[in-house]
């Protein structure tokens, strides 16, 4: 029996630091894969990748959430047969504050078709809904930073993974993740796209 505890204790050190690398990963480390460390803010700035993946060959979303940033818990699983829009972002990260206004945009445009979520892996709730409000951000965040439960369930689930900061992925209805945009978003017409297929 203690031989058990003591395995099964291992196996949770284990997966606890894989998920602390992970997590650190996205909120600020470089790598060698086009992600590149930039300025004093500690993000990871992303290399615009937009990847939209064929319908056959699409990997299952896993079930995530946590406290949001009005004190409210959400989940995914509450959201099951929608098409949602989910952005990994903080308030300091510079290309967050650029694409900011155009998933304002977008949360508008698409209000009752698509559900947006943020997801926060650093700030506090002041921080973000400081930010909501400068930017006019219509939907909450999931705040992150503390537990990193949101991003584990990427990570454990080995499925398409957010790689910096930010990075934006769009989930089908069907419960599969459709495309990732690694880095900000340039223009809102390029996820506009995306959703309008996904809509069809």
């Amino acid at each position: 029996m203690r031989g058990a505890i003591r395995t099964t204790r291992t196996v949770r050190s284990v997966v606890a630091a894989a998920a602390a690398l992970a997590i650190v990963a996205l909120a600020g480390c470089s790598s060698d894969d086009g992600i590149a460390n930039e300025g004093d803010s500690g993000y990871v700035s992303g290399n615009r990748a937009i990847q939209e993946f064929p319908a056959d060959e699409r990997q299952a979303a896993p079930s995530f959430g946590g406290t949001l940033s009005n004190g409210d818990e959400w989940t995914s699983d509450d959201h099951a047969g929608e098409v949602m829009v989910v952005n990994f972002w903080y308030a300091a990260c510079p290309p967050c504050r650029v694409e900011a206004p155009f998933l304002a945009e977008l949360a508008t445009e698409y209000d009752g078709e698509v559900t947006f979520i943020g997801v926060n892996v650093r700030d506090g709730a002041a921080q973000a809904t400081a930010f909501d409000e400068t930017f006019g951000i219509p939907y909450e965040s999931i705040l992150d930073a503390d537990t990193g439960d949101a991003q584990l369930a990427f990570v454990e689930a080995g499925t398409i993974t957010p790689t910096a900061v930010p990075t934006t992925l769009v989930i089908a209805a069907d419960g599969t993740i459709a495309a990732r945009v690694t880095g900000a978003l340039q223009a809102a017409s390029i996820l506009s796209t995306i959703l309008d297929d996904e809509l069809a």
